[in-house]
């Protein structure tokens, strides 16, 4: 029988009291609950020896870079931190190495250890940022993963069916399409199921499309003999176009690095239906002041523009502290409602061999794909046919060479500003 891991005790004091209050906290914004009798016996219990739950969260370092859309459950993670409870990170460096399957059509590329290591300190960079670092414990699963022998494989995969696996929407598709299936992949909800039983943990938190790969960690704990984790699912937060989920490849995602100018302006692009969803998934407010924000809008006792001023504003404080959400704020007034240009607009030097189209001067294309105001020449003739390009203040229409002199304002959308420099 697999004995529960030993975890440090988080420091602070563990929230006593009023079991329920926690669990209205918990449960705001959460998707599905499984578990939920359990979870509310697991906090008692806590809250009686002293003891933090352990809230595990699984991470694939394949996409290191975070925005607001993968915050979702690092938030509902820091909720259960404020109330005294410890957080364990896992690194999929062993899983990593496989791929998970979730949502692929076909086999998923395998990452190189070196790849999957690189990805993962870019996570960590990331992480605490929202999370408390003295109550996360980050761990790898290479730990345990990597030590088990043909035996315990054999075991392990013992405990489950291929029936079962090919339940999964994206197996099941696979296999009716002929599509291959290696062996492998099956073992990739195995193993993270694996990870929940190596840490005894008490509750595990991801997004929907992880439901498979939690409820496994579910399922093998009780095999073990271990109380079965609660399984917490977080919906998908829909990008600031309000139509697809967040993605960078999209174009509609929020970083949480960004910088605070554009983090506060594209969440004042987002569309009026979305504030309260944004308040509830990538903020901490109360569900009874959420509640009371909902009552508001819905009787027109507020205007939708000043609340989505004060999201912009929360999301902005917790990712870059009050001041300089505060400056933001005065930033955004200045440029689009005074119509005015930013104060503190970064200088962009260019060499002008990099960025000529001819003879007849500056090819504007490359000039923005070469200053990171967009990702691609696609993107930026895109821009520039909807006149989203401003040469000081100036729409530019045109995609032959232009004459720029140094100190020329470029505007790419309504976010990003450059000042040429020669």
């Amino acid at each position: 029988m697999k004995s529960r891991k030993e975890i440090p005790a988080a420091k602070g004091q563990i929230e006593t009291g009023n079991i329920a209050e926690q669990l209205k906290i918990i449960l705001k914004g959460v998707e599905e609950i499984i578990g939920l009798e359990d979870l509310s016996k697991k906090l008692q219990k806590s809250s009686e020896t002293g003891r933090p739950l352990i809230i595990k969260l699984g991470l694939d370092p394949s996409a290191p870079d975070i925005h607001l859309g993968h915050a979702v459950v690092l938030r509902k993670i820091k909720q259960f931190q404020d109330m005294g409870h410890k957080a364990v990170i896992i690194i999929g460096d062993f899983t990593g190495m496989i791929g998970d399957p979730t949502g692929r059509s076909k086999t998923r590329k395998q990452l190189t250890r070196d790849e999957v290591i690189e990805n993962a300190l870019t996570y960590q960079n990331q992480i605490f940022k929202i999370l408390d670092k003295d109550k996360t414990q980050v761990r790898f699963n290479s730990e345990w993963l990597s030590k088990l022998d043909f035996t315990a494989v054999i075991q392990l995969a013992a405990r489950c069916t291929v029936a079962r696996m090919l339940e999964r929407e994206d197996f099941k598709n696979r296999f009716k399409e002929h599509e291959s299936i290696g062996i492998h992949e099956f073992f990739y909800p195995l193993m993270q199921g694996y990870d929940s039983v190596e840490l005894g943990a008490d509750v595990e938190i991801g997004g929907t499309e992880q439901r498979f790969n939690i409820l496994m960690g579910r399922g093998l704990q009780k095999d073990y003999g271990q109380e079965s984790q609660a399984a917490l699912f977080m919906p998908i937060l829909e990008g600031i176009d309000g139509v697809e989920k967040m993605s960078k490849s999209l174009g509609n995602y929020v970083g949480i690095n960004e910088a605070p100018e554009q983090m506060f302006g594209k969440l004042m692009s987002i569309p009026d239906n979305l504030i309260i969803r944004y308040f509830e998934l990538a903020t901490d407010i109360h569900p009874d002041e959420l509640k009371i924000l909902q009552d508001q809008i819905d009787n027109e006792k507020v205007n939708p523009r000043d609340v989505k001023l004060s999201l912009a504003a929360e999301i902005t404080k917790l990712y870059h502290g009050a001041d300089t959400a505060q400056r933001a704020a005065e930033n955004f007034t200045k440029v689009f409602q005074k119509r005015e240009m930013p104060e503190n607009i970064p200088e962009f030097t260019i060499a002008e061999t990099d960025v000529l189209a001819d003879e007849t001067g500056i090819d504007i294309i490359k000039l923005l794909v070469s200053a990171k105001l967009v990702s691609s020449n696609s993107e930026a003739r895109r821009l520039v046919t909807q006149g989203g390009v401003r040469v000081n203040g100036a729409k530019q229409t045109d995609f032959s060479g232009i004459t720029l002199r140094e100190g020329d304002i470029i505007q790419a959308g309504k976010l990003k500003f450059i000042k040429l420099k020669f």
